[in-house]
Order: C-alpha cells, then sequence, then structure tokens
C-alpha cells in the first residue's frame, strides 16, 4: 500500500513578531464572532507587525464539533492550503446554526450524518474536501492542536494568547482596536 504525502498548512496569517494565538470551536457563537475580525485586525495592526494563528478547540458539546474540526483540517492539506481552510471556516461561521443543535442536543441536525456535514460544508465553501477528509492519518494534525491547547491549559474557546501567555481578560466582544493596542504595546 502506498502513503501519499500530505501537508497541513498552518492556520496563519500575518509574518510579525508579536504572535496572537486564538483556541476556536467553529460553531461556538464567540469564535465565530471573535474569527471575524481577523482581518480587520491584520489590517489595523500590521501583517508584518503580528501574526495571527488559529488553534482549532473542538468541544464535544459543539456536537458535529470534531468532523467540521476535521473539514477545516482536510482543507488545509488541499492547493488552496490555509485559504481553502479559511473558505471552509467563513463558510461555517456564515451558517452556523446548520452544523449546530438547537440547545446542544436537539432539532434538525440529530438526523444529519457526517457525510451531510461534509456535502453541506462543500456547498456553502465551494472546497471539494471530502477526499482530504478521509486521509487516514489526518487525526495526527487534529491531535496536534489538541495536545498544544492541553499543554498551555486552554479548555474553552475562544481563549487567547500573546506571545505564548493566556490572556483571560481578552474576550470576543472586544473592539478590534483593543486587540490591536494590546498586541502592539510593549
Amino acid at each position: 500500500m502506498t502513503q501519499t504525502a500530505w501537508h497541513a498548512d498552518p492556520l496563519v496569517w500575518g509574518h510579525g513578531p508579536r504572535v496572537f494565538e486564538a483556541f476556536l470551536e467553529p460553531t461556538c457563537p464567540y469564535s465565530v464572532r471573535a474569527f471575524g475580525k481577523f482581518d480587520d485586525l491584520l489590517e489595523l495592526a500590521g501583517e508584518d507587525r503580528i501574526s495571527i494563528k488559529i488553534r482549532l478547540q473542538s468541544q464535544p458539546w459543539h456536537m458535529y464539533s470534531g468532523v467540521i474540526v476535521r473539514c477545516i483540517l482536510a482543507a488545509s492539506t488541499l492547493a488552496g492550503g490555509k485559504a481553502a481552510a479559511k473558505a471552509v471556516m467563513t463558510a461555517v461561521a456564515a451558517h452556523r446554526e446548520e452544523f449546530e443543535f438547537e440547545r446542544h442536543c436537539r432539532g434538525a441536525n440529530l438526523d444529519a450524518t457526517p457525510n451531510d456535514i461534509i456535502a453541506r460544508i462543500e456547498g456553502y465553501s465551494g472546497v471539494q474536501l471530502a477526499e482530504a477528509f478521509a486521509i487516514p492519518d489526518l487525526d495526527r494534525e487534529i491531535k496536534w492542536h489538541c495536545k498544544y491547547a492541553r499543554q498551555n491549559g486552554i479548555h474553552v474557546s475562544p481563549t487567547f494568547m500573546i506571545d505564548g501567555l493566556v490572556h483571560a481578560d481578552i474576550g470576543s466582544g472586544d473592539a478590534v482596536a483593543d486587540w490591536s493596542a494590546r498586541l502592539l504595546k510593549g
């Protein structure tokens, strides 16, 4: 059996020395709110001054979290790399309620299968990721995200780190200008 080589493109935007890491669960409303601010943050602070790193924080009470996280990481292995992954995250964020359960336990998604979720994501994002989703050892990338979060004491989303230190007082409801000021001081 021949193993095909694959590479997950890191979910990093910007190339500056100040590092803003965001631990996000793709269907969490607060994570979605934070994700929606990253382009503005990069524009305001400057891509040459900061780097934004998205770390995926799967959470079991978001019932399809694991499937969606795998979809994002699968997309990152495709030709578009992080742009494809961002398209998937953007699609999920724009249609968040279609990937979530009502009160985390009921609703139409009770009848959805993982294949339904993948097809929905492909339809909304335009990224054909089903084949990449089936990469047998893609779980090593998923496990890396989980391990990294646990090593840093992160259990919920969204959680933010600046230069490797958790900042529990930063929230998704903060203004982009406040995030920028925090990142660029000192």
